[in-house]
């Protein structure tokens, strides 16, 4: 029973922040954000405190924002289970130490930071040696492929290991790694079970992925809102630390999900995708029978 207006700026900051301003001009009870970057979105969320809305970031914090709540997966601990993934594939190779690089998301996104933090924590304290780390701009996956590249080349390609910080990034370095001879040796991580990643995963040229359900995720932003919009109060399970205000913004936090070829069947099973989309040639048929995925 409550009205909605959604839109999507297309990744414009002009055209966000004339969609924040009509949206603010227009009366709403709360405003709901995904950010570009923080300084467009914190101007934005600002306004809107201004005028009594209450305000909520959605997935990404906007550091040095106005936003009352946000809703989100655990960020830090998507990249532990990134971490934990690429130590284990890593493992199994024989690998117990060695260098790794990093492929990293945006550096004006603050969850790119946030997945860091834990993988980087979890590789290190296993005892492996950061032997290359670089951000990728705008999650672009070609840049994602030039700048492994030259990781892969000034390291002589000896890497045990890469954790790339979501799938896009993660084919981009198996595209580098498949074109020297080595996609399937060198495990590489991946985030996001796009269907290109669990392909990957199946086949095993990407050891894992890490599934966030993007439903729980909405409803659970939906019914913060609707709380707010009714004047209530919403219980909420935490806080994220705005890093630029040391403010502790209340947080609604989902668990995130390893996925590994043995569990690709969970993805589906979650609506998420369809074994049709995965399954789609004889090599990934085979595997979708050999991991139960129908």
């Amino acid at each position: 029973g409550v009205t909605a207006d959604i839109q999507n700026a297309g990744g414009d900051k002009a055209k966000f922040a004339t969609i924040c301003d009509q949206m603010i001009n227009s009366g709403v009870s709360v405003l709901m954000i995904v950010n570009l970057d923080s300084e467009s979105g914190a101007a934005c969320t600002k306004k809107a405190v201004a005028q009594g809305i209450k305000t909520v970031d959605y997935d990404r914090l906007t550091l040095g924002g106005s936003s009352e709540y946000y809703v989100s997966f655990d960020n830090v601990a998507v990249g532990t289970k990134i971490g934990e993934g690429l130590v284990t594939c890593m493992q199994k190779n024989g690998d117990t130490s060695g260098p790794v690089a990093l492929l990293n998301g945006s550096p004006t996104d603050n969850n790119a930071t946030l997945f860091k933090q834990g993988y980087e924590t979890v590789i290190k304290d296993k005892g492996y040696e950061i032997a290359a780390d670089q951000s990728v701009p705008d999650w672009d996956n070609t840049k994602a492929g030039t700048i492994f590249e030259q990781m892969y080349t000034q390291a002589n390609g000896n890497f045990v290991g890469v954790a790339a910080a979501n799938d896009g990034l993660g084919g981009a370095a198996v595209s580098v790694l498949d074109k020297n001879g080595v996609a399937g040796k060198v495990p590489v991580t991946g985030q996001d079970a796009t269907d290109e990643g669990l392909q990957r995963v199946l086949l095993g040229t990407q050891c894992m992925t890490v599934y966030k359900a993007i439903k729980a995720e909405a409803d659970a932003a939906a019914a913060l809102a609707v709380a707010l919009a009714k004047g209530e109060t919403p219980t909420v399970s935490g806080t994220v630390k705005d890093t630029e205000t040391g403010k502790d913004v209340p947080a609604q936090l989902l668990e995130p999900q390893a996925i590994f070829p043995e569990n690709v069947k969970d993805v589906v099973a979650d609506g998420f995708t369809t074994a049709a989309k995965l399954c789609t040639n004889a090599e990934l048929k085979s595997a979708c029978e050999k991991y139960g995925v129908s």
